[in-house]
């Protein structure tokens, strides 16, 4: 007999109860980061195109010798889309993507100055740029409080109360307006790891979760016979 579907309620959390859920992050995780690796703004841009619908652990191990070669818009246009697609060939998409971040530097060089826009119209006017990916260059490379909402924030943004929304747009405005000021900065970075690796898609670990008590997602899930209890770390 299969088993009933686990209940999701969109019952919007207290200001309290959000207040509570962002303290316990910032204890167990003071100071969270983005887990692309990337030296400049520019590069941090390439990283998160190529990211689209692959893993940060993929672009990491391709994007090092694309690096070590272009760390400029300049030095990526002399390259040619051939040779960044021979560069970056193991991530998925990568012609695609390859394409656009020769276009986008082509772009960065002749109208920006070789510079990454500090600016969402500027960012999203780049091809292969949506908002989610401005969103991650205006808050690590430009410290703006912006939030990326990914398909992990956007599990827990719904799981937990946080703030339920139909569509990617719907959540983020209702975190803007949720989380209080001093953890917007780091809250997508927060929101997204936990959703990595701790409110999975299939399975959350809703017995090592530290906002547990504050979620609003029923059933939790318990914990397997052979867990050990060991803190998160």
């Amino acid at each position: 007999m299969a088993k009933a579907p686990q209940k999701r309620s969109t019952k919007r959390l207290s200001r309290d109860d959000i207040a509570a859920i962002f303290s316990a992050f910032e204890k167990n995780n003071p100071e969270p980061k983005g887990e692309l690796v990337a030296p400049n703004p520019f590069t941090l841009l390439v990283a998160v195109v190529l990211s689209a619908q692959a893993t940060d652990a993929g672009v990491n191990k391709a994007t090092p010798a694309l690096f070590k070669l272009a760390d400029t818009p300049a030095k990526m246009v002399k390259l040619g889309p051939e040779r960044i697609e021979d560069l970056v060939k193991t991530i998925g998409l990568f012609r695609t993507k390859a394409r656009n971040v020769f276009a986008l530097s082509q772009i960065l060089v002749e109208k920006f100055g070789g510079e990454v826009p500090a600016d969402r119209e500027s960012l999203e006017s780049l091809p292969g740029v949506g908002r989610k990916t401005a969103n991650v260059v205006l808050n690590i490379a430009f410290g703006q409080p912006t939030i990326a909402v990914d398909t992990h924030l956007f599990r827990v943004a719904n799981r937990t109360g946080l703030a339920p929304g139909a569509n990617p747009l719907a959540v983020e405005l209702g975190l803007l307006k949720a989380v209080p000021e001093p953890y917007l900065y780091r809250a997508h970075h927060w929101l997204i790891l936990h959703g990595r690796y701790v409110c999975k898609a299939r399975k959350p670990e809703c017995y090592r979760c530290i906002i547990a008590e504050w979620c609003r997602f029923e059933p939790k899930t318990p914990p397997p016979k052979d867990w050990d209890g060991a803190p998160l770390t």
